[in-house]
């Protein structure tokens, strides 16, 4: 068999030999079939290559990675706590608040672009971001990591298609599948099908579920279609977030700019009224957008807010040859003023409409783009120069426009703003942990940029703040279609919590966890849906996760290279054993254990569903559960000939490695020298992280796992 030849790319675009480009009406087969440009399509696609499976990856653009590179945004919106500890050479927060998949891609992004020869934690400078590279940069780095499956032949990558039908089987008495997807190429006009084990829909708006008359949601739903109390009666679809072009431009030295020119309409269309464009920048003061003396090249001013290339040591410094991403929103002028600022598009939406009327809103959304560069370079900004070399085009517009909301599918869970807002867990330093959580992430409120459209809900005070989330494995699952995965923005969100869940890091999470799932569905010979409502699948999943260094429970103290991560974060998911203190994000894993919390973890392990109290102690337990008596006889028989023991069973009182090793013996036997296999049944207190490990092992005993 002949050596797979490297597979050879430049500018962070591959080889074009590289692609696949089916002939027209040729039908292929692949296990795993994901469709989209997306982000997530990205994330999805290395993780099930990473379990072994042959994936064919179907996208509209030569480019893979999304946000971070065919839109032009690889300034990260990273939430607080990803930025977390951040220093001039790494970022601490990257150790739990992500996978280790996605660290090791930002970290690969910073060798490839040192500043002065030096590898830096943030090597754009921008301030709104602790990280941002060029988008060649952030695509070389995805392009890396996929080129060895590439070149085995285990990934099939076609580029300019996009889909136009669903296939389906729909059997009486079954739920409908989807089996396969035509697509078209836009290039050739070509049309093939790809048929699929397992298909996911990680295109930029939800359009397979459109395609497919998938159950789906647009825009604004209505407060009896989701409970949410913050939105209308009525549902509105055509409240959505608004989408931007983004723009790549360069600081040139005095006189060297060169002119984007005006595009056609240029201050009479109104979606490119020069009226509504600023330089300066605006900051929200007593609950309206008000300009600040913060004028374009200021350090917390607008070209330093997405910078993407630097010169200078000092962050703050910004010289001739630095390069920023316009990507800058509207802030409306008092209660009933004019809108303002950037290039934010409001005047239309992409979901919902034809797809003529689609096309035409993202020309026009493109042409409000150019038309703010032109306003800043003929209004006190000249010196700027159009980088299309880093854009894949020719005036530094990007490819696609960057996305904010897509057509959402109806899922088995649907995320709801009373499952992340911080009002609905009152001293809590987490929002809902889901116990089918297979991710997590954090934006420290919701981020809706609203269009023109009027009635868009309100959420004041502390009912934008979001708290750290999860991602509950049946946001993934459509309610009632098989053979599909949901992904991207087209998950089981609201157009609320959609807010939260579309940022870069959570987006990537969406998609690992989806490649992970369409992995075990067909090594396990099962659907979806299955894994979901099958406790040891559900777990198996789980593990498989963690050990691939994806969190899923929101710690701060336990990294991705801790020995437990496994076992801590399962269990953790699984709600055996959490925090000992629900105001903070710590797990504390050295801190000693009290009998309370084995007997309830046990009591939860073993399947006794607990009703009163609602959190029960350790003398709670014992009266209703005549299972634990012969364990408690022979531990406190052992306590009593060792001289330690009484017959009180005080809750609070630390447990022993030795103790809890009496347990697991009785409790389940054959699980023992597994469960003890790393830690010594000594007279040692016992530690959270030691817990943890026993007790994952005795579940992975149970499940058959």
């Amino acid at each position: 068999m002949p050596t797979p030849q490297p597979v050879r790319q430049q500018g962070g675009i591959f080889d074009p030999n590289t692609f696949t480009r089916p002939e027209n009406g040729r039908s292929l087969s692949y296990p795993i079939l994901i469709v989209g440009g997306s982000t997530a399509a990205y994330a999805a696609t290395l993780a099930a290559l990473r379990s072994g499976i042959t994936v064919c990856l179907v996208q509209p653009q030569a480019v893979v990675g999304g946000q971070f590179t065919a839109q032009a945004l690889p300034a990260s919106d990273d939430g607080d706590l990803l930025r977390q500890a951040a220093t001039p050479f790494q970022v601490e927060g990257e150790r739990f608040a992500i996978s280790k998949t996605q660290r090791s891609f930002r970290d690969r992004q910073r060798e490839l672009q040192k500043l002065n020869g030096r590898k830096v934690a943030n090597p754009g400078g921008g301030w709104v971001s602790p990280l941002a590279t060029t988008p060649v940069v952030a695509a070389t780095a995805m392009n890396e990591a996929i080129a060895p499956y590439l070149a085995q032949g285990k990934l099939i990558l076609i580029p300019f298609a996009e889909p136009i039908r669903v296939v389906t089987s729909d059997n009486p008495g079954q739920r409908r599948r989807v089996t396969g997807i035509v697509f078209q190429d836009r290039q050739n006009n070509h049309t093939f099908t790809i048929n699929s084990r397992v298909i996911l829909e990680a295109t930029e708006l939800g359009d397979l579920l459109e395609l497919g008359n998938i159950e789906s949601r647009v825009g604004q739903e209505a407060r009896s279609e989701t409970g949410e109390q913050a939105l209308p009666e009525r549902a509105l679809p055509q409240c959505q977030q608004s989408f931007t072009f983004g723009a790549v431009v360069e600081r040139t030295a005095p006189g060297r700019g060169v002119a984007i020119g005006a595009p056609p309409g240029y201050n009479s269309s109104p979606w490119l009224n020069a009226a509504e464009f600023q330089s300066a920048f605006w900051h929200k003061s007593r609950g309206q957008w008000e300009p600040q003396p913060r004028e374009f090249f200021n350090p917390f001013g607008i070209f330093r807010y997405r910078r993407i290339s630097r010169a200078a040591e000092n962050e703050k410094t910004i010289n001739p040859g630095d390069v920023t991403v316009l990507n800058w929103g509207q802030h409306q002028h008092g209660e009933n003023g004019p809108w303002c600022c950037g290039n934010d598009y409001r005047v239309g939406v992409l979901v919902g409409v034809s797809r003529e009327e689609r096309q035409r809103h993202i020309q026009q959304a493109r042409d409000r783009a150019r038309a703010y560069v032109h306003y800043l370079q003929t209004n006190g900004v000249p010196d700027l120069k159009p980088r299309g070399d880093l854009t894949w085009t020719r005036d530094g517009i990007a490819i696609e426009p960057y996305i904010r909301e897509a057509r959402r599918g109806i899922a088995a869970t649907t995320i709801r703003h009373e499952d992340v807002a911080k009002p609905f867990f009152p001293g809590q330093a987490r929002a809902k942990s889901f116990e089918d959580s297979v991710g997590i992430g954090q934006y420290h409120y919701l981020d809706l940029h609203g269009n023109d459209e009027p009635g868009h809900a309100s959420l004041p005070g502390e009912n934008v703040i979001a708290l750290p989330f999860t991602l509950p494995l049946g946001a993934l699952i459509p309610i009632n279609t098989d053979g599909l995965i949901l992904s991207a923005k087209s998950i089981g969100t609201t157009h609320i919590t959609n807010a939260a869940y579309r940022m870069h890091p959570v987006e990537w999470a969406i998609g690992e966890a989806g490649g992970y799932l369409a992995a075990l569905a067909v090594n396990a010979g099962v659907e979806v849906r299955d894994i979901a409502t099958n406790e040891t699948l559900k777990r198996k999943l789980q593990g498989t996760l963690t050990r691939n260094g994806i969190p899923l429970f929101w710690f701060d103290d336990i990294a991705h290279d801790d020995p437990d991560f496994e076992a801590i974060q399962v269990l953790a998911a699984a709600g055996i054993i959490r925090s000992e203190n629900y105001t903070d994000l710590h797990f504390r894993p050295s801190a000693s254990v009290n009998r309370a919390v084995v007997a309830t973890a046990l009591v939860k392990l073993l399947g006794f569903e607990l009703v009163s109290p609602a959190t029960p102690t350790f003398v709670d337990v014992l009266p209703n559960y005549r299972w634990a008596y012969p364990m408690i006889e022979t531990l406190v028989a052992k306590q009593i000939a060792a001289g330690v023991g009484d017959r009180r069973f005080a809750p609070e009182r630390p447990i022993t490695r030795e103790q809890l090793s009496f347990l697991v013996k009785k409790a389940l036997p054959a699980a023992y020298d597994r469960a003890f296999a790393r830690t010594p049944a000594d007279k040692q207190v016992l530690q959270r992280r030691e817990l943890s490990r026993v007790l994952y092992e005795v579940m992975r005993m149970k499940l058959g796992i």
